[in-house]
């Protein structure tokens, strides 16, 4: 009896429950209401569960009151960070409490395996937690899956944006992972940095919060390896709220929240920042985030902010915050969704969790955290993200962010930012440190740790940059050594640089490598920007040209002594002289016959011809034309003669200075047929370029650059592969002996080098343009590299030599030697007569009176007979000769003999007016003045003082005793009036 109470008393409860039961079904059903039921599995002991289950109950409260279908609720607490006990719950929920649609938390990790639960059921579930797997995927992966919040794509974009803004090239990702791990937020992190044109530099990936033993010893150990990274910009990608007050309290500890530093913060932090303590909100100024955006304006919000505020108070007394944020709103739209669904199905019999799943993808309404639509089991998530800055204990907007780029206001539409610095253009930034510029991200020298700076210690060209060791200290010089000093000059503006340089003794491959590994910081010489080096290290902007050609000497040219031929080819010359004899024999042709000029015996008339015609090419003929016809020719010729001649003049100027410019080596493939040597900087980057582009195989390294000259000079090298800056410099001392040839093969230029991502390149970049634009660049140029002003004004002079011209003079001075020969030859000859003919004379005893006129007459005869007079003028001056001069000259004769001062006269009336008659009688008789073109004087020589020219003064002004005295001699003058040079004179 006693066992039989306990099994009697069990079963009446059975009984009892069953009946309260059965009424409660044949209400529902009296009311004409269906049931919906809903399993949420959720953390109710964390901040984001408390406000998903009061959010869901108001939801589920206020339909039910509202609606004909009635939806039922059911909540499991599973811990945070703990996925199997969230599937064992959802487990639970279906198969106890039959429920029809699941809701999964917050974290993805929990709500993807909730996933496989309900998709082994075939059982409908809501995520409340942003994926960051493509929604295609997702559906595939998980059919029966909707996902409420927005895919992180998004806000991996925007996370992206704003590291572009600020050029910051390096960053360092911290998230926590789950049992399920969630890499995929980082892959899309990952792809939109590089995108921008960033990466990360190094990720730490903290283990779950929950499975830590000494949270705070582990989260230190870890957070101290981010002080061996360059890079300070720190993206808190994913994390509980314990993990990131931890972690953000280490990092302040040790110096990673300070001055240059940079921390960005997405929606899984900043989201509970509304509910976080204050402590940790102040540990976190100076932070960047993104935050989901929601209106708080709408009348929806408002009632749900009044209803949540109150039960928050009576459930919750020990928060402080009375807000619902933005896990609470998607809660409630969860419901929502759910509602519209079942409310499209109705009170239709045949539902399944196939049609329920259908009607929640299916809808399309307005919620309290955007509008709510969905796509491949995805919400298509139109809403903009707010960009926040925390200060103090509380944050501010800076902006929005959408795929437009960064807006002001949430309603603008187009017409986005590229760079967060337009946004925040008119808002001040609080950055960590109260630092006042925008922060570099990088880790800065400081005057405890100064930046190690590598200068090449062997260098071709010191004049770039030399290294000199002594006994005491290392000193650095050079071209590049006093630009980078102007360079730190220009940033001190903006923040100081302490540096130290150390020699390098490696080649300049190894020198770029030493920085791309971290031995040094920077690289400063002339490094040449190429691919393969520009993978490795971040260069500056270059500060000179670089390129690669050939050089060689100039060839030794052989004797140019006919240089003056080559103007004109053989058949132009061939024509040239046709045309010129051509033309002579015109001119000729048609002035024989009245122009006295061209009269006379055979040769004259030749040479009379050729003299005018060869003069004309000079433009220096003065002989008359009389033939209207010649005139036509002459001036064809003329300019037939200036076209020529300014013709020759160019050629043979441009021959004898761009031809002289005539290298050794001709091309590139001559290089390679000869398989010639070529000499090139040792320790650069040119050795691999000639071996792997340009295919040569016999290199010579040359370690100095003077020595190029001697290996040419000794046959050494054929060729040199200079880089242009060198190549400029060497040739300008160079100029006469060296040339380049061929194309040049250009590169990025002379630039620093600095490691990958650090935003110091970029100041200098900009540095080197203001020392550009103000001059200091051009001036540093000027000091060390002064332009060789002998060398250029040779080059521009192009000073002619007598190897060019010695053929044309030898053929001047080898004319005028053959003509001053015949003349001397010609000159015995007639001498040798003369004298032959004196003796004749004196046998003969002819009086000398009649020697003279027999002279006198054979004078005259001879110019008769060569047409020089004419006949009257020669029958008249025979006339008087034979009368009245002769006559005269003897009476002088006489009186000399008589007065016996060696045969002088005391006076020289006679020889004036024998001057006088001679003109006067020629005015008569010739009825002209004795302007004549050619007239024949008699008259006394007279031995003039002071005049240059006795002969011609005594014709033109007649005889003056003062100015001469007479010798007794006679002479016949046939003088050129115009001219006034003497023809031809005979003594008497």
């Amino acid at each position: 009896m006693k066992a039989s109470k306990p099994f009697c008393l069990f079963f009446l409860l059975h009984i009892f429950f069953l009946v309260i039961l059965s009424y409660g079904s044949s209400a529902a059903a009296a009311s004409g209401k269906s049931t919906t039921s809903i399993g949420v599995v959720i953390d109710e002991d964390s901040r984001v569960g408390k406000e998903q289950k009061i959010a869901m109950k108001i939801a589920v409260q206020n339909l039910n009151n509202s609606t004909n279908h009635k939806l039922t609720i059911h909540f499991q607490n599973v811990s945070a960070g703990n996925p199997f006990q969230a599937a064992i719950a959802a487990d639970q929920l279906i198969k106890v409490e039959k429920v029809q649609v699941l809701i999964g938390s917050q974290a993805w990790q929990e709500a993807a395996i909730v996933a496989d639960v309900g998709n082994r059921a075939q059982v409908p579930v809501i995520s409340l937690a942003a994926s960051s797997v493509s929604p295609k995927l997702t559906h595939v992966r998980w059919p029966f899956l909707v996902q409420m919040a927005s895919n992180s794509s998004k806000e991996m974009e925007s996370v992206a944006s704003i590291v572009h803004s600020y050029s910051w090239k390096k960053v360092v990702v911290i998230y926590e992972d789950g049992a399920y791990g969630d890499p995929g937020a980082l892959v899309l992190l990952s792809k939109a940095l590089i995108e921008k044109g960033s990466h990360v530099e190094y990720c730490l990936v903290l283990p779950s919060y929950t499975s830590l033993s000494d949270p705070q010893g582990f989260i230190g150990d870890e957070v101290v390896k981010l002080l061996s990274r360059k890079s300070r910009v720190f993206i808190f990608l994913q994390s509980s709220l314990l993990m990131a007050k931890h972690l953000v309290r280490e990092a302040r500890r040790i110096g990673l929240m300070e001055r240059d530093s940079v921390w960005i913060v997405t929606d899984s932090i900043t989201s509970v920042l509304d509910s976080s303590d204050p402590l940790f909100v102040t540990s976190m100024e100076g932070a960047i985030g993104t935050k989901s955006y929601y209106s708080k304006e709408t009348s929806s919000f408002m009632e749900l902010r009044a209803q949540f505020r109150e039960i928050i108070k009576s459930d919750y007394p020990e928060e402080e915050n009375l807000e619902p944020g933005v896990y609470a709103l998607r809660a409630y739209d969860s419901i929502m969704a759910i509602s519209h669904a079942v409310t499209k199905l109705g009170s239709d019999e045949n539902t399944t969790a196939k049609t329920l799943l259908e009607g929640i993808l299916s809808s399309k309404f307005l919620g309290l955290s955007g509008n709510i639509s969905f796509r491949d089991g995805s919400l298509l998530d139109s809403s903009n993200l707010r960009i926040i800055n925390v200060v103090g204990k509380v944050y501010k907007d800076l902006g929005f962010w959408s795929s437009e780029g960064f807006l002001k206001n949430v309603d603008q539409v187009k017409g986005g930012a590229r760079s967060m610095k337009t946004l925040v253009s008119t808002v001040l930034v609080n950055w960590p440190g109260n630092l006042t510029r925008d922060p570099k991200g990088w880790i800065m020298p400081s005057d405890v740790k100064k930046m190690k700076i590598a200068v090449p210690g062997k260098t071709v060209y010191p004049k770039f940059v030399e290294v000199v060791n002594d006994s005491r200290s290392v000193n650095f010089s050079g071209f590049c050594i006093d630009l980078f000093g102007a360079i730190v000059n220009v940033l001190k503006k903006n923040y100081s640089l302490p540096y130290e340089f150390i020699p390098f003794n490696g080649t300049y491959d190894d020198l770029v490598l030493s920085v791309s590994n971290e031995t040094y910081d920077a690289a400063v010489g002339d490094v040449t920007i190429i691919e393969s080096r520009a993978k490795l290290v971040e260069f500056t902007q270059p500060f000179a040209e670089s390129g690669l050609s050939m050089m060689v000497q100039y060839k030794h040219k052989p004797t140019r002594a006919w240089l003056f031929l080559k103007p004109f080819s053989p058949s132009m010359w061939l024509a040239t002289i046709g045309i010129l004899f051509y033309t002579m024999f015109i001119v000729w042709f048609f002035e024989r016959a009245s122009n006295p000029d061209f009269k006379g015996p055979c040769h004259d008339q030749l040479g009379t011809t050729m003299w005018f015609t060869f003069s004309s090419l000079f433009f220096a003929h003065k002989e008359k034309v009389y033939s209207n016809f010649t005139k036509m020719v002459v001036v064809v010729w003329l300019f037939v003669v200036l076209v020529l001649t300014s013709s020759y003049t160019a050629s043979l100027s441009s021959m004898l200075t761009i031809d002289r410019v005539e290298p050794k080596v001709e091309d590139l493939q001559w290089l390679r047929n000869k398989n010639a040597t070529v000499g090139c900087d040792g320790g650069s980057f040119v050795t691999d370029y000639l071996t792997n582009v340009l295919k040569l195989e016999n290199i010579k390294h040359i370690e100095n650059q003077y020595d190029y000259i001697s290996e040419f000079d000794k046959g050494g090298i054929n060729a040199s592969f200079i880089e242009l800056p060198y190549q400029r410099f060497f040739l300008e001392d160079n100029c006469n002996h060296f040339t380049t040839v061929g194309p040049t093969y250009r590169f990025g230029g002379f630039a620093f080098a600095f490691q990958k991502g650090s935003p110091i390149a970029r100041d200098v970049s900009e540095a080197i343009l203001t020392l550009t634009e103000n001059g200091t660049l051009k001036q540093l140029e000027t000091k060390w590299f002064p332009l060789a002003t002998n060398c250029s004004a040779r080059k521009n002079t192009g000073s002619l030599t007598i190897e060019s011209f010695w053929g044309i003079y030898l053929i001047s001075g080898a004319t005028s030697t053959v003509c001053f020969l015949i003349f001397i030859a010609k000159l015995l000859v007639l001498r040798k007569t003369k004298d032959r003919n004196q003796r004749n004379e004196g046998a003969s005893a002819i009086p000398a009176e009649e020697g003279n006129l027999r002279k006198a007459i054979a004078i005259v005869r001879y110019n008769r007979r060569d047409n020089r007079i004419s006949l009257d003028i020669y029958l008249s001056w025979v006339e008087f000769w034979r009368t009245e001069n002769f006559q005269k000259k003897s009476s002088i004769q006489k009186s000399n003999r008589r007065s016996g001062v060696d045969g002088r006269p005391s006076t020289h009336t006679s020889g004036s007016a024998s001057h006088r008659t001679v003109a006067a009688r020629a005015k008569v008789q010739y009825k002209r003045e004795p302007t004549a073109d050619l007239i024949f004087y008699l008259t006394h020589t007279k031995r003039v003082k002071k005049k240059k020219n006795p002969i011609v003064e005594a014709i033109e002004n007649g005889m003056d005793d003062e100015d001469a005295e007479d010798d007794g001699n006679v002479e016949v003058v046939w003088i050129d009036k115009k001219s006034q040079k003497i023809y031809m004179s005979f003594n008497l």
